[in-house]
Formats: structure tokens, C-alpha cells, sequence
């Protein structure tokens, strides 16, 4: 049975400042971007309430911003931070620094396109070219999966055997700004199950004095790298331990992605985020008219679950995969993890790569239906398209 909660309209920013209020970190550093800046601006108002007793530090950037919750997560401290776009661009040189030093640090990003041009409307650019640099990414479609995967993030980063960062996506405007009911569960209740962090190493303890930053060059640099990569292997099993654990309060389900009517699903559409609203209820009314059309919405894209990816897929007879981003000069990001799972498969559907929604650009339902037409016609290449792009002569 659920905890008990109450149900409130809230934006999907407001809803993560919610879940940091009730995880009560020891540091949190604010800087301002569109769209995430409403997410420290709402927890910065609890904190001056006297609603939370975190340490609020207020930086001079987004570099600063990561390199404080390095710095506090060495210490001990539970720490946390938030930001987008450009300014997940300007922390990058940190980013793989909290990642190298295995601070389990959560942060979570409304996602925004890079400039240039300038556009601050969504999509995956920012977070997917950090997709290498050893963080943990959660991808969710709603408010609430927001606000409860920050919990689940949470758990999973600081578990013993993780001690990895984690970024929790959400959809900039979209997600962020768009206001949905939320269920927030009570606040004794989330809070015990965030408990207090246990670091395993800290500087502040003098009993086992440790050095950070120190330099490896090819004496143990390899050897590192390869511990986080160890760590990250262990992601998938302490995933679904720590979603358990959280299911037992919410009564929702955690899995590595959702299977939305997939069982005799002869067309698919992979796809993340709030997309995969829009494709729900497309492939509701698509069924209602006898097409055998089906989503599977990935949650978990770092680490990506390959094996459970492929088994979702192995009936389909074609696939379409629906990008936020492209990789300028290969596969968009998401088609090409697909088309990994798939590789080894005898038996393969057919798969197709759509780029769509850059710069924020609306996703339609005709642009959906589009791509389950082309799926169920069997117009499948390896040529890229585009949902929802003007022609030239436009």
C-alpha cells in the first residue's frame, strides 16, 4: 500500500525542490539558468523559511556550482546542485571530476538545447553530450516521475557499491514549467527512506587521512577508469533493489524503461521523456483502430540495460526511435543504443533513426503516427529522418 501524501498541482521544478526539501542535503549550490533556475530559486525560498538547514552557496557559475558540491561531497556532506544547456557545458570539466572522484553527488537537469543559435526550449543536447563522462542518467516523462526519481537517485548514487553521480532528466518547459497534479508523500516517510549519508571516505576524518586530486599518469590512471566502469556495471542490480525499496512507498513501478501495450506490438516507437506522452495516446487511438502499435519509453539511459532492451523488442517486426538530439556525424544517440542491443540478435526488426522536437519544437501526434504508419508500411532505411522539420522551399 502507498504512503499516504497529498496530491498538488505542481510544476516539475517546483516538484524536484520538493523532493530536495524533503531529502534535506547538507549543501546545495545555486546558479541561475533558464529553464532549471526555478529549481534552486524554490529550494533557496524553503531554506530561508527555515524549512531546510542546508548550506546554501551561492556561486558565481555553473564551474563553481559543481566544483562546490565536489569539494562539500569530499567532505562528507550530502550534496546537490542543478542547472542545464549551457551551463551543464560550463561545468563539464567538473562533471568528470565528481565522476573520476566517485562523489555521489544528484543533479538534476531540465534539459535545453546548446547554443548556437541561442534557444533555451528543450532538448537532449546538453545532458547527451555528458552522456560519457561516468554519470548515472534517469530520463522522466512527468512531474512526479521527477520528484520520486530524485529519491530513487538518490539511494542508488550513495549505495556502497555505486558512488557514482547521477543526473535526473526532465524535460526543460515542457516537464519543468508545465504544471501536472503531483502525489508528495509524507515528509517523515521520504525522509527516512534518504536517511543521512554514510561516506566511506571523507577529508574531515582524521583517523583516515586521505589525498583527492592527486595525479595519475600511467602509473594507476588506467586502473581508475577502470573502477568506475566496475561501479557502473553494478548500476542495473542496485537499481531495481532501490526501486523496490521506493515502490514499497508509491505503489509505481521502476523499471529500466516502460512496455506500454507491447505484446503483439508489430510497430514500436523508443523514444524518452515527455515524448513518450504524446506516442501513449497515439498508439491508443491507433489501437482503437486495429493497428498493432506500441511504445517503450526508456528511463534508464546510463547505464543503458542492452540485454533487457533487446528481449523488449525481439517481437517486433520494426522499430522506430524517436531522438531529442543528434550526434553530428553519426547515429543519433538513442538509435544508436538501440542499435547496439539489437546487434547480436538473429532475428532482428527493422529499426529506424527520427530526429525530432530541436530547439523545443513541438512533437505532434500526426508527426507519431507518421513514423507507426511508416513502421506498419515496412518504409524502413538507414537513412535519417526528420519528425516535424520544414521543407527547404518553407
Amino acid at each position: 500500500m502507498a504512503a499516504k501524501g497529498k496530491t498538488v498541482p505542481l510544476t516539475g521544478n517546483y516538484a524536484i525542490a520538493e523532493a530536495m526539501r524533503q531529502i534535506n542535503p547538507d549543501v546545495v549550490a545555486a546558479y541561475p539558468i533558464t529553464p532549471q533556475t526555478s529549481i534552486v530559486e524554490t529550494f533557496s525560498k524553503f531554506a530561508n523559511d527555515g524549512r531546510v538547514d542546508t548550506e546554501i552557496v551561492r556561486v558565481e557559475s555553473e564551474h563553481s556550482a559543481m566544483s562546490a558540491c565536489v569539494g562539500a561531497s569530499m567532505a562528507g556532506a550530502r550534496a546537490m546542485t542543478a542547472t542545464c544547456s549551457a551551463g551543464l557545458a560550463l561545468m563539464y570539466e567538473i562533471v568528470g571530476v565528481a565522476s573520476g572522484l566517485r562523489c555521489p553527488i544528484v543533479m538534476p537537469v531540465a534539459n535545453r538545447a546548446i547554443s548556437a543559435p541561442i534557444n533555451i526550449h528543450c532538448d537532449h543536447s546538453d545532458s547527451m553530450g555528458a552522456r560519457d563522462l561516468g554519470w548515472i542518467q534517469i530520463y522522466n516523462e512527468t512531474a512526479q516521475e521527477a520528484y520520486e526519481n530524485v529519491f530513487l537517485a538518490l539511494k542508488l548514487a550513495e549505495h556502497p557499491d555505486i558512488q557514482l553521480p547521477v543526473m535526473v532528466c526532465e524535460d526543460g518547459f515542457i516537464t519543468s514549467h508545465c504544471v501536472q497534479n503531483v502525489r508528495i508523500y509524507d515528509d517523515a516517510v521520504m525522509k527516512k527512506f534518504a536517511g543521512e549519508r554514510k561516506p566511506i571516505h571523507s577529508l574531515l576524518d582524521l583517523k583516515e587521512p586521505i589525498s583527492v586530486g592527486a595525479i595519475e599518469l600511467q602509473d594507476y590512471f588506467f586502473e581508475t577508469k577502470r573502477q568506475q566502469q566496475d561501479a557502473m556495471e553494478k548500476v542495473p542490480k542496485v537499481y531495481l533493489e532501490v526501486a523496490e525499496e521506493l515502490s514499497k512507498i508509491t505503489g509505481n513501478k521502476y523499471g529500466f524503461f516502460e512496455e506500454y501495450k507491447m505484446k503483439d506490438a508489430e510497430a514500436v516507437i523508443v523514444t524518452m521523456s515527455s515524448a513518450a506522452g504524446t506516442t501513449r495516446a497515439v498508439v491508443d487511438k491507433m489501437r482503437n483502430e486495429g493497428k498493432k502499435v506500441g511504445l517503450l519509453k526508456i528511463r534508464l539511459f546510463r547505464p543503458f540495460p542492452y540485454e533487457e532492451v533487446a528481449r523488449a523488442l525481439s517481437k517486433a517486426k520494426n522499430v522506430a526511435v524517436l531522438d531529442r538530439s543528434m550526434s553530428f556525424g553519426a547515429h543519433a544517440p538513442l538509435y544508436g543504443e538501440i542499435r547496439n542491443a539489437l546487434y547480436e540478435m538473429e532475428k532482428k526488426p527493422g529499426l529506424q533513426s527520427y530526429v525530432f522536437g530541436l530547439g523545443g519544437r513541438d512533437l505532434l501526434e500526426s508527426h507519431v503516427r507518421q513514423a507507426f504508419n511508416d513502421m506498419l508500411t515496412g518504409k524502413v532505411s538507414r537513412e535519417k529522418r526528420y519528425l516535424g522539420l520544414r521543407e527547404a522551399s518553407e
